[in-house]
């Protein structure tokens, strides 16, 4: 079990490991989160994981003001705003390990955290107990294919391990990162966000060509199967009536019996947006569509020619 098959890329960065999820694939799973992602969507559920750079960042809830991460930091990585909130200039050559160190509440953390493929395994494998009535592992992000050798080499030790294995995926990489991980993955989530190229740069920062043709290479592929396509559903961006009907003509017209999910709108991501110093895309955040909003989206890719519809509301 030690031969890794990629044993350039023993190590990666990941900033989560979450256990008992039920959203991503079936049964009870732990899921990885992969550091990094050449998207930067303007409406990601998980911007703490956009960039692939380690970075502290400060949760002001635990915080008690002691001062002491301002005493230690000696480069003016941390210090006092205008109304005396704790500010971190992350740029500063910090010592920033013993800056962690002496927070009392740990207020300050790395937002990730390096580990090596066997160590990762032996810790996902703890919950394997769990994975017995139709559950297993995730690898979401972030996006886990730009780590293509340290997430192949996690998975593989998981399949010979007889671990459902599943992945979360925005496909921006090349066709030869997906060819490493497929032949030890169970299940594909890859996301079809916009169909439209100008606007998923607007939303996203980057093409989908290399998007659309990876869709087309894992739908024609003897991996097909194995694929869900999922649009995360968010207003005004890729919640449109164009954009679903686009994305299912173009999924039909590859593989009529594609699976296509629907995932509703998830109000919770615009809490973490102050952590990573970014701008969320609402001002005010919408509420999530009704199941009668969704149902539509979904008679508009039946129409489309998509025989194989989910709602994950």
């Amino acid at each position: 079990m030690e031969n890794l098959l990629h044993p350039d890329a023993d190590s990666g960065t990941i900033f989560d490991v979450r256990r008992f999820s039920t959203h991503d694939g079936d049964g009870i799973r732990t899921t990885v989160f992969f550091k990094g992602c050449p998207l930067s969507c303007v409406w990601c559920h998980n911007p703490e994981g956009i960039s692939g750079k380690r970075r502290p960042l400060y949760f002001e809830k635990k915080c008690i003001h002691c001062g002491s991460c301002i005493k230690v930091a000696n480069h003016g990585g941390v210090g006092l705003g205008a109304q005396g909130e704790i500010l971190l200039k992350t740029d500063r050559p910090e010592d920033w390990d013993r800056i962690m160190q002496i927070c009392p509440t740990g207020a300050i953390a790395w937002d990730s955290r390096e580990v090596h493929v066997m160590e990762l395994f032996r810790e996902v494998l703890k919950d394997e107990p769990f994975f017995h009535h139709g559950g297993g592992v995730t690898l979401s992000g972030g996006e886990p294919l730009i780590q293509p050798g340290f997430a192949a080499n996690l998975l593989a030790l998981l399949k010979e391990q007889g671990i459902h294995t599943a992945m979360e995926t925005a496909l921006l990489v090349p066709e030869r990162s997906l060819a490493m991980v497929l032949p030890h993955l169970d299940l594909i989530f890859a996301d079809c966000k916009l169909f439209d190229e100008e606007e998923h740069i607007r939303a996203a920062g980057v093409s989908n060509r290399r998007i659309l043709e990876n869709i087309h290479y894992l739908l024609t592929s003897e991996s097909r199967d194995k694929v869900v396509i999922r649009t995360p559903m968010i207003p005004g961006y890729t919640a449109t009536e164009k954009n679903i009907a686009d994305i299912s003509s173009f999924l039909s017209g590859i593989y009529p019996d594609v699976r296509y999910e629907f995932l509703n709108y998830n109000p919770l991501a615009s809490a973490k947006y102050h952590l990573v110093g970014r701008e969320y895309c609402f001002k005010e955040n919408p509420d999530r569509f009704t199941k009668e909003e969704m149902q539509h989206f979904a008679e508009i890719s039946c129409r489309k020619g998509i025989k194989n519809i989910s709602i994950d509301e």
